[in-house]
């Protein structure tokens, strides 16, 4: 089934009364959801204890968790040590996503430094495939990395080469994240159609089975010429793009994704909206 949550824990979260994240899968099943991805961002910090404590709440609250890789990442980078460390921060957020009961990991693959692109592109390949040998050898073969699509043209991980990450492993899940998709496209995705031509374009690469499969991140989104500037909320209703013009494609073409809101402060009660709209309750 089709899963929504939030990415990290909304502001009204803590302004409740809330302090500690082994909370949140209850908070989340109380106001209907069923998903949520723990970041690792800056730094996977998160201990042992408190992660299995999590996991036993997001086990008894039927919440499906992933986990976002650190943001250092870095797979095209040639520099050995440099690229050490980032199949370190995936196996180590491999790790504790397998603690917290998850099996999704999402991945900034890269970015182009002062590289030719195809350079930085045949480097991350050999890292996607190198960080799955490593993961096979930790014992953590279950784990799925999602690579992301990400925001900016200087940032490796258009909708093509997403897709083509995802081409070396049959364990691969796309990460679309179309706020990303709709910045780095100067606003690409305003109607049905937009977001059926990026549908398409995964069934066409993956196949229809791995489309539907597929991992989405979803927010309005703030940008610029140089693409993306920062997450927004729904209440803000000049940014894009809008899941309502995404809702009924998911319907009609019987995706099963998992959809995290990264809304800026509001991605709980955002992910609640983007529920409602798909059962046709807004």
């Amino acid at each position: 089934m089709i899963r929504f949550g939030p990415a990290g824990n909304s502001d009204s979260f803590y302004a409740q009364g809330f302090q500690a994240s082994w909370q949140a899968p209850a908070w989340l099943r109380a106001m209907g959801l069923n998903a949520y991805e723990y970041s690792f961002g800056r730094g996977v910090q998160l201990g042992e204890e408190m992660a299995r404590k999590i996991a036993a709440q997001a086990k008894a609250n039927d919440i499906a968790v992933s986990a976002h890789a650190p943001y250092f990442i870095n797979l095209a980078n040639p520099d050995p040590e440099k690229r050490e460390r980032s199949f370190q921060y995936i196996l180590d957020s491999a790790r504790l996503v397998t603690l917290l009961g998850g099996d999704r990991v999402v991945v900034h693959v890269g970015a182009q430094m002062k590289m030719e692109r195809g350079e930085a592109l045949e480097n991350c390949r050999a890292g996607l495939l190198e960080a799955c040998r490593r993961l096979d050898g930790a014992g953590l073969s279950q784990v799925h990395l999602c690579p992301e699509t990400m925001g900016r043209p200087s940032q490796i991980g258009d909708l093509t080469e997403t897709l083509d990450f995802c081409l070396l492993d049959g364990r691969f899940i796309p990460c679309l994240d179309f706020a990303h998709l709709h910045a780095l496209g100067q606003g690409a995705l305003n109607t049905t159609e937009d977001f059926a031509r990026v549908l398409d374009a995964v069934e066409s690469a993956l196949g229809i089975d791995r489309a539907r499969e597929m991992h989405v991140h979803f927010s309005t989104i703030e940008y610029t010429a140089a693409g993306e500037k920062r997450h927004r909320t729904f209440a803000e209703e000049k940014y894009g793009p809008r899941f309502d013009r995404l809702a009924p494609l998911f319907k009609e073409r019987g995706y099963t994704p998992r959809v995290i809101c990264e809304c800026h402060g509001t991605m709980a009660e955002d992910a609640k909206t983007m529920m409602e709209i798909f059962n046709g309750e807004e």
